[in-house]
């Protein structure tokens, strides 16, 4: 399935903020790691630095786009747990029931 135009814009202006939260995510946990009075600084240190090596490959932090990928990269980002179905609340039926089917799909 096509990704219409409107859905299409509609992706790639709530991508941002859907990443914006995730690293908000992120930067929570970075924190919690610091706070980490059981460790020293430089355990604390290299698994931070791990981490951002790790995170910041994540799609929730970046993301390649293309329209002809659009409902598989909101698949994925589902599955990764960056965004929700219900955040699909503003994009149109067709692509719900696509991306819903995919999900079905491939739960069992």
């Amino acid at each position: 399935m096509e990704i219409s135009k409107k859905d299409w814009k509609l992706f790639r202006e709530k991508l941002a903020d859907s990443q914006e939260n995730y690293m908000d995510k992120l930067t929570k946990e970075y924190i919690d790691l610091l706070s980490d009075e059981n460790k020293n600084a430089s355990d604390k240190f290299w698994e931070l630095e791990k981490r951002i090596k790790q995170d910041k490959k994540h799609p929730g932090v970046i993301m390649e786009m293309s329209k002809s990928e659009a409902i598989w990269n909101i698949v994925y980002l589902i599955r990764l747990g960056v965004i929700e179905y219900h955040d699909l609340a503003d994009f149109s039926d067709d692509l719900k029931q696509a991306v819903k089917m995919i999900l079905d799909r491939n739960r069992g």
